[in-house]
């Protein structure tokens, strides 16, 4: 069966928008959750969300009539992509072994709400031409797959918060079946907008504390809710004999994928954590996973009330006990804030990056410990380890759940 490796890696986040200054901020346990700028404090009734700061599309290398013509979630899309690819340095002889899998779980909102806008004040006949595809949540992928002349297969996922895991592993299992060579996966997201805001706020789903360093609290027993974030997560798949035939930096290899369904609630997750639990021992047993190996976990860990609790007894069923307490667990979103569909791709970012940098980013402004989540979250300061093997989970409203694997190499 063919392998899959990871050769490059593309981001752009509230933290940073290059993989090196964006692992060393995680690291340092640098807070990427601020006040939102965006929005008029009088429109939204939360104040904090993990935005992309100063974005400018045309200094990021964006041309300026593509920037123009396409919604924030697409630019950050495109962006990221180039920057994987940049890294990664593949170039391909035959453009139809090479795919892109990238999506979005809400899509082009802000698209969206501008003409609605315009068409309450001026009518139908003003709507942009532009409307329709600056608005679908595939038009990133398409995007990409112009820029790169990628005329594999295209799979741009819309599984909310699991969209980019799920991405990930579905172009591992096209690499690792030989539709494709590599394929460019991913999610991108930008919705924090007081529409967005406040849907997820009536809900009862977001954090409404009040400062930056109390609302995004992953596996905390003070933790309310999740905070919003927005950006894009990219990583270059690739068949490894091609990769390694053309001299390629490999990062990791990914090597398991699971993919389940709660079939429960559309917005809770079931909370006995056991389909959860079947998507991380699917991609831990694709994996070829063995109890005693050091396991890294970036945890869905949104801060949540019942999701955390959930995901700890999925891992426990899954792992073990004894090998889930020995497990080395971060959420990333304690950072980052919630980046909804591109949660998966910058989480997998940090998996394969721990595996190469033998470092684990810590979960910052964990202080109160909740007996229901009781496994090691990494709380506050990142620790030196060398784990073998990484799994990245995420799970969306609707119930999908995902979970990828990746070993070190």
């Amino acid at each position: 069966m063919r392998r899959v490796v990871v050769t490059g890696l593309g981001v752009v986040s509230a933290l940073a928008n290059d993989i090196t200054s964006y692992w060393n901020k995680l690291v340092a346990g640098e807070n990427g959750i601020t006040r939102i700028t965006s929005c008029a404090e009088e429109d939204i009734p939360v104040h904090f969300a993990g935005e992309v700061k100063n974005w400018d599309p045309v200094a990021e290398g964006l041309d300026k009539t593509l920037a123009r013509r396409n919604d924030r979630y697409a630019q950050f899309a495109m962006v990221a992509a180039s920057k994987a690819m940049n890294d990664s340095g593949l170039q391909m002889e035959d453009p139809s072994r090479l795919g892109v899998y990238i999506g979005s779980g809400i899509g082009g909102i802000h698209t969206l709400i501008a003409e609605q806008d315009k068409i309450k004040e001026f009518g139908a006949s003003r709507v942009s031409p532009m409307f329709i595809p600056m608005m679908i949540g595939n038009i990133a992928a398409g995007h990409v797959a112009i820029m790169f002349n990628a005329q594999g297969p295209c799979l741009p996922t819309v599984t909310a918060c699991a969209t980019s895991s799920h991405a990930i592993g579905e172009a591992f299992h096209a690499i690792k079946n030989n539709y494709a060579d590599a394929i460019i996966a991913g999610g991108a997201e930008a919705a924090i907008t007081p529409l967005s805001i406040g849907g997820f706020y009536t809900m009862k789903a977001l954090s409404r504390n009040e400062t930056a360093d109390t609302v995004s609290l992953p596996f905390d027993a003070r933790r309310a809710g999740f905070t919003m974030g927005e950006g894009a997560g990219v990583l270059i798949l690739e068949e490894y004999e091609h990769a390694k035939a053309r001299g390629a930096h490999i990062y990791a290899e990914i090597c398991g994928y699971g993919n389940t369904c709660d079939a429960h609630h559309y917005t809770a997750p079931r909370p006995d954590g056991t389909t959860q639990c079947r998507a991380i021992t699917l991609a831990l047993q694709e994996a070829g996973f063995k109890s005693g190996e050091l396991l890294y976990c970036n945890a869905h860990g949104t801060g949540t009330p019942l999701n955390d609790k959930a995901e700890t007894m999925a891992l426990k069923m899954a792992m073990g006990e004894d090998d889930a307490r020995k497990a080395l667990i971060s959420s990333s979103k304690s950072m980052t804030g919630h980046c909804l569909g591109a949660a998966g791709a910058l989480e997998a970012i940090v998996s394969v990056l721990t595996l190469k940098k033998e470092i684990v980013t810590p979960t910052i402004n964990l202080l109160e410990a909740d007996p229901e989540c009781d496994l090691f979250y990494t709380p506050n300061q990142a620790v030196q380890a060398k784990p073998v093997i990484a799994i990245s989970n995420n799970f969306g409203f609707g119930g999908q759940n995902a979970s990828v694997a990746f070993r070190k190499i």
